[in-house]
């Protein structure tokens, strides 16, 4: 499949990319500069082609999935180290001795 094919792409991401395109399009974009970041936000938001075939093994909702276990994963660190650091502030012992 030639470089900048668009057969793996649903007949929803294409649709995607086209009212993308024209909304660029309608800010003074080229036509060209339009399509390009067109596919660029579809890429973004979708992951790329993702019809049947595509060697791709992640649906949509399962990157979703992952994206949010992630987070919450990340979050439960953040918050469990920053129980660690909240205890008792330690006090020098210089400080308490020039008092």
């Amino acid at each position: 499949m030639p470089q900048g094919s668009k057969a793996k792409y649903s007949a929803k991401q294409k649709r995607q990319a086209e009212h993308i395109e024209k909304s660029y399009e309608k800010r003074g974009k080229s036509k060209k500069t339009a399509e390009k970041r067109a596919w660029q936000t579809v890429n973004k938001q979708t992951g790329g082609g993702e019809k049947s075939g595509s060697g791709r093994k992640a649906t949509a909702g399962a990157k979703k999935a992952a994206r949010r276990e992630s987070g919450q994963r990340a979050a439960a660190s953040r918050k469990q180290g920053s129980r660690k650091t909240q205890s008792k502030p330690t006090r020098h012992k210089a400080s308490a001795s020039a008092k």
